[in-house]
């Protein structure tokens, strides 16, 4: 009878769900291109992805192939997590060569921007001669740079757009040097520049040492999965007496615990061997301000001259 009841539940919501489509396509849909997607396409989007795929088909196979040899559920899924999320654990490198590279290249464009700038031309011839030699990486951004320019975009929007688009702190820096100098016209932005430039090839060192150090923490963190997988093999296979408290529904507990800590100790090395996301420098044209900095900045310009000490005002901003 609980069966039978279970069956209608869901035909009904079957029927339910066919006719809410049949409506949907016959009313069709409005797509707004300018909306950003949703996180359910972004998820349908990331599943149709031939790296995710291969990725679940292998944590499928090997969770497979564990029950069937070990008969331990939880084994199973540990390992099938395991080959799932391994460039999540054990990945980085390529993203941090990345971002070195991207910031090789805003050197290689800061230094020759200047160079232009320092023969006698304005920001507006500048840029453009300066983006057709620019590195392959950072080549596309000023390319759409230079289009906007042409375009009548006025330069300090354009550059906004450039800093989203490349979304780097080091690139908001310079960005920034260039929107101070189209809106106040000074007569020192090589010297800027050069300044900047000059950070910029320290921090570019600084994040090749760093980038060094976690490639050898990912080296350790695979070499201990490593280890740990050839030995649970070496158990199941050689040693069944060993372990036979682990068929039991009290050792798939215990192995569970074992499992939570082993995750909870891959989370924590993996969070010492990715960089924690930097704030950008300037706004980006999409984003929200923050509120209590728009309220801030409204107590400060409602208030230019507070009279009251920075207590009070910190409770007028709070408040």
């Amino acid at each position: 009878m609980t069966g039978t009841m279970a069956l209608t539940v869901l035909l009904g919501i079957g029927m339910g769900a066919g006719l809410l489509l049949i409506v949907v396509g016959l009313r069709g849909t409005t797509v707004d291109p300018t909306r950003p997607p949703s996180r359910a396409a972004r998820a349908v989007a990331a599943l149709r992805s031939p790296a995710l795929s291969g990725r679940i088909l292998a944590a499928a196979v090997v969770g497979v192939a564990v029950l069937a040899l070990t008969r331990w559920p939880v084994a199973a899924a540990g390992l099938a997590t395991l080959v799932l999320l391994w460039p999540k654990l054990f990945g980085g490198g390529a993203a941090e060569a990345r971002q070195i590279a991207s910031l090789e290249a805003l050197v290689v464009w800061t230094e020759s921007l200047r160079d232009t700038i320092a023969a006698h031309a304005s920001l507006e011839h500048a840029i453009p001669a300066s983006a057709v030699n620019a590195p392959e990486l950072i080549r596309a951004p000023l390319v759409r740079l230079v289009g906007q320019i042409r375009a009548r975009v006025p330069m300090d929007r354009a550059l906004l757009n450039l800093a989203a688009e490349l979304n780097d702190p080091s690139a908001d820096l310079v960005i920034a040097a260039l929107i101070l100098n189209v809106r106040r016209r000074g007569d020192r932005l090589g010297e800027v520049l050069t300044g900047l430039a000059s950070s910029a090839r320290e921090e570019l060192e600084m994040r090749r040492k760093i980038s060094a150090g976690r490639a050898q923490l990912r080296r350790g963190m695979q070499m201990v999965v490593g280890v740990t997988v050839a030995i649970a093999v070496f158990l199941v296979v050689f040693s069944k007496t060993y372990i036979a408290p682990y068929s039991t529904v009290t050792g798939q507990l215990a192995l569970a615990v074992v499992v939570g800590i082993f995750a909870a100790a891959f989370a924590w090395m993996r969070k010492l061997s990715v960089q924690a996301p930097v704030p950008p420098f300037l706004t980006r044209p999409d984003a929200q301000p923050d509120p209590l900095e728009a309220r801030l900045v409204t107590t400060l310009v409602d208030n230019p001259m507070p009279t009251t000490g920075s207590g009070t005002l910190r409770r007028q901003v709070i408040r």
